[in-house]
């Protein structure tokens, strides 16, 4: 199966993996509501038996019912979705962490097929392909007016077998050729470490079934020789995943039976609210986080985030910064509030319907607005490195009253991006926003943003805020 998860959208989305993934009898739904219009049904028939009738070529009543289905969902909001055979398959590989090809989520924009975000440790990520990259060639074939589906598909091959991109960057006047050679990926949805000063690192790169099971793992480690003295959690470029997950990963953090996350929609079972007991997060399976070091609930702890946290990765920061149990650090988050139930309407096909928004534990809906950080961060000392489209830039997305004058006010305050072309891995020595979380931890000096145009000379003046968030240097 392919590496490449992916949505038809008009405009890229940052890698948003569903907020929830349930099976509901799509039965049940449609027997409930307003009756069926018969008049506009009657249309559809009327339309359809014209096609079948008299298109210059014949078409299969399949193909007709499936383009319709696709065009009512296309029409709603951006994360509504048909999912065919392949689309259906897809999702469910890649929540379960492993499937094979390039390891890159990809959508498209103007009908190029863009990246949304490289997987990490996978020959897309390791060949230098970047989040924001423009796919323009396909070994010798232009991406130009393909589908993503008609992409995705010419990206797929055997395990071992080479492929051609060609990129097109911003800032970069010539494309790009990149050979990549496909391969298994198996994604690791959480990676930890030890950093200097006895702080603990840990990593999630996306909400999968054992991402809650895997922290506490993770965490046991950390602490197998002495319990670590802070945390950082970084969820940058996590695209999200599943629910239960998030609610694990909260709770790992925050004590027993409070509120991590409420959801509310037109239908009454879209409506409800999510705890950090088992019966939200471990799905009837056992209670792993019966096993978290206390120390966990404890130590003083960053999140790290990013325009490419999106979903889970928002509900996990904004649990965490609405309860103080954490500070959130970095750049403005995606912004997806709304949660997707995926409806199966065949064997192998579904729909995936937006039902309701979700909210923090304070009541905070960040739909098309996202988790405003504690302590802004750029990407690097220079500044930040990319910006891609959030929520708010999507069409047709859901809109929040609730927060659109705050939304205008943190935009204003977004810094030109760096004219650089530096890239770093996240986790090493050269990640500068680790590097502020871990002086912020230290109780020493953050360089929180550097808010210059790029044309700008060397005007290197920093913000910096201490542990204890004062400005001690303009």
């Amino acid at each position: 199966m392919s590496g490449f998860k992916f949505r038809n959208l008009g405009l890229i989305s940052v890698g948003v993996v569903a907020g929830i993934l349930l099976s509901l009898g799509i039965t049940a739904i449609a027997q409930r509501g307003s009756p069926l219009p018969l008049d506009e049904l009657r249309q559809f028939s009327s339309v359809f038996s014209a096609i079948k009738n008299n298109y210059v070529e014949p078409v299969g009543d399949k193909k007709l019912i499936d383009g319709a289905i696709a065009g009512m969902l296309s029409d709603l909001d951006p994360h509504s979705a048909y999912l065919d055979a392949d689309a259906f398959k897809e999702m469910q590989s890649a929540t379960q962490g492993e499937f094979g090809g390039l390891g890159i989520e990809v959508g498209t924009e103007d009908g190029v097929v863009k990246v949304i975000s490289p997987i990490e440790d996978t020959p897309a990520a390791r060949a230098g392909i970047r989040a924001g990259d423009l796919i323009i060639k396909i070994d010798n074939t232009s991406t130009k007016g393909l589908t993503l589906t008609e992409a995705v598909k010419m990206m797929r091959g055997p395990v071992k077998t080479p492929i051609t991109l060609t990129i097109a960057r911003q800032g970069v006047a010539q494309p790009i050729v990149i050979k990549i050679v496909r391969d298994t990926i198996r994604v690791r949805s959480v990676r930890s470490k030890m950093l200097d000063n006895n702080i603990g690192y840990v990593r999630i790169a996306q909400f999968q079934e054992k991402t809650g099971s895997d922290l506490v793992r993770h965490l046991k480690e950390l602490g197998a020789k002495g319990a670590p003295r802070a945390l950082i959690l970084d969820l940058r470029n996590d695209p999200g995943g599943l629910l239960n997950s998030a609610i694990g990963v909260s709770g790992a953090f925050l004590k027993p039976d409070v509120l991590v996350v409420s959801t509310d929609g037109r239908a009454p079972d879209s409506k409800h609210k999510y705890m950090a007991n088992a019966a939200d997060y471990a799905r009837g399976e056992s209670d792993y986080l019966s096993g978290v070091p206390a120390w966990a609930k404890t130590v003083p702890m960053v999140v790290l985030v990013n325009v490419g946290s999106a979903s889970a990765s928002e509900i996990v920061a904004g649990a965490l910064q609405d309860y103080k149990r954490a500070t959130v650090m970095g750049n403005r988050t995606f912004g997806k509030g709304s949660v997707q139930v995926i409806l199966p309407i065949s064997e192998n096909t579904a729909i995936k319907l937006t039902t309701s928004r979700y909210y923090t534990p304070n009541g905070r809906s960040i739909q098309a607005t996202g988790i405003v950080p504690d302590v802004v961060v750029a990407d690097t000392s220079e500044g930040d490195l990319f910006r891609v489209p959030r929520e708010a830039d999507l069409q047709r997305h859901l809109t929040n009253s609730q927060a659109a004058a705050e939304q205008a006010k943190e935009e204003a305050k977004e810094a030109e991006l760096a004219d650089t072309n530096k890239i770093f891995q996240f986790g090493t020595p050269e990640d500068f926003q680790l590097q502020q979380a871990v002086n912020f931890l230290d109780g020493k000096p953050v360089e929180k943003a550097v808010l210059r145009p790029k044309t700008a000379a060397a005007d290197s003046s920093t913000d910096k805020t201490t542990a204890g968030g004062n400005a001690v240097k303009k």
